[in-house]
């Protein structure tokens, strides 16, 4: 592809999350294009296309319309039960994909994607754009410094709210077209950050919950507790029933406590073995966290940053495929975890019952049943992405 023209971009999903896709191309003129639209519902399309002045914009109903259009990515915004078959679609037509969260419904999907992905030798990022947030870079950052000391503890906390109503969406809410609930649709953002800080662990055990939309076969609250090969332990709380929606990841380490938000805590023992603090330390974790530049680009904008490079050098992404079956293989052994009662050991294997989507479907704990379905909410403004862990 030539460097001296822009990367021209298929949107397929004109929905909730697609303004963030379209924003984040707009913030390199001239290095990407939306060239086409693509929504089941084409009035959706064409309000995004006079939403943004995007005039010369193609708009399709069905995404396989799109294929004889010229366009080097699609953008792949739909609900999750079509991810796999649509990522597969376009690359397998020679294009590069940006799929959003989460990857696919099942391991098995996940694992065709990446097949696809070998084939074809395109680009296949899978968004998770908290990754592109200054504050979580630089946690990263300085996890791998070591200056915090070695890894003990694990606390993601993944607080949403939702309303009753927004289960009420027709494909939300049901395993099939879901994939599941607040663990995979919005704890999936914090889950990938800590893998892609502290490693996948090799044992989990959860409970999951619905205790406030009896509108969703889905978990609305979802606990999990975990453990790495050395012994460390973490705990994951996925919810939308959170007022307030605080955010953070925290590790606690042998030296220091450092988070996003970032709140560094450093204590030393005293002869008793009651803590003080340790000053010291602290002044040089900020220290070392001050140096780190911020990034020039956040969000879903830091992300197709990414993988613009990817595209013009012919490497790899931050977030690849991998990273995205690495996230969902954990929200599977969450799942797994809470319908069988039972601890689940890492990683999973090609013959698990719930390797398939079908596996799953068919032992999912279905809470409720589906009552109410709506095509579309009236516009109400922008929706919450999450925190900015400042």
């Amino acid at each position: 592809m030539s460097a001296n023209r822009p990367v021209r971009v298929a949107l397929i999903g004109c929905g909730a999350i697609a303004p963030a896709h379209v924003e984040a191309c707009a913030s390199f003129p001239g290095q990407w294009e939306i060239v086409a639209l693509c929504d089941i519902v084409p009035e959706k399309a064409e309000a995004l296309k006079a939403r943004f002045g995007l005039e010369q914009a193609v708009v399709a109903d069905h995404a396989e319309k799109l294929l004889d259009l010229d366009f080097d990515l699609a953008s792949v915004c739909t609900p999750p039960y079509t991810h796999a078959e649509l990522a597969i679609l376009f690359l397998r037509a020679g294009r590069h994909v940006i799929v959003e969260k989460p990857m696919a419904a099942s391991l098995e999907e996940c694992d065709r994607m990446l097949a696809a992905v070998a084939d074809s030798g395109k680009v296949l990022s899978v968004i998770a754009q908290n990754r592109f947030r200054t504050p979580l870079m630089k946690l990263k950052r300085m996890l791998d410094s070591g200056l915090a000391g070695k890894l003990l503890h694990v606390q993601v906390d993944s607080h949403w709210w939702r309303g009753y109503s927004y289960y009420d969406l027709w494909w939300r809410g049901t395993w099939e077209k879901e994939g599941g609930g607040c663990t995979i649709n919005h704890a999936v953002h914090h889950i990938d950050a800590m893998l892609w800080m502290a490693g996948m662990p090799v044992e989990v055990q959860a409970y999951l919950a619905n205790t406030a939309h009896d509108n969703a076969e889905v978990e609305d609250l979802s606990v999990a507790i975990f453990r790495y090969a050395d012994g460390a332990l973490g705990q994951l709380t996925s919810s939308v029933v959170h007022h307030g929606e605080e955010q953070q990841l925290v590790f606690q380490c042998s030296g220091a406590r450092i988070s996003a938000p970032w709140r560094p805590k450093a204590g030393i023992a005293k002869p008793n073995g009651f803590p003080e603090p340790n000053p010291e330390l602290e002044r040089k974790l900020q220290e070392a966290y001050d140096a780190i530049p911020d990034l020039e680009h956040e969000g879903h904008a830091g992300q197709y940053a990414d993988v613009l490079n990817a595209i013009r050098t012919g490497g790899k992404p931050l977030i690849g495929g991998e990273d995205g079956r690495r996230t969902l293989e954990f929200i599977t052994a969450v799942y797994k975890a809470g319908a069988t009662g039972q601890a689940v050991r890492l990683p999973l294997a090609p013959d698990d019952p719930f390797y398939t989507r079908e596996g799953i479907l068919a032992r999912a704990v279905k809470f409720y049943e589906k009552k109410r379905s709506v095509e579309g909410f009236a516009p109400s403004g922008d929706i919450t992405t999450g925190s900015d862990y400042r």
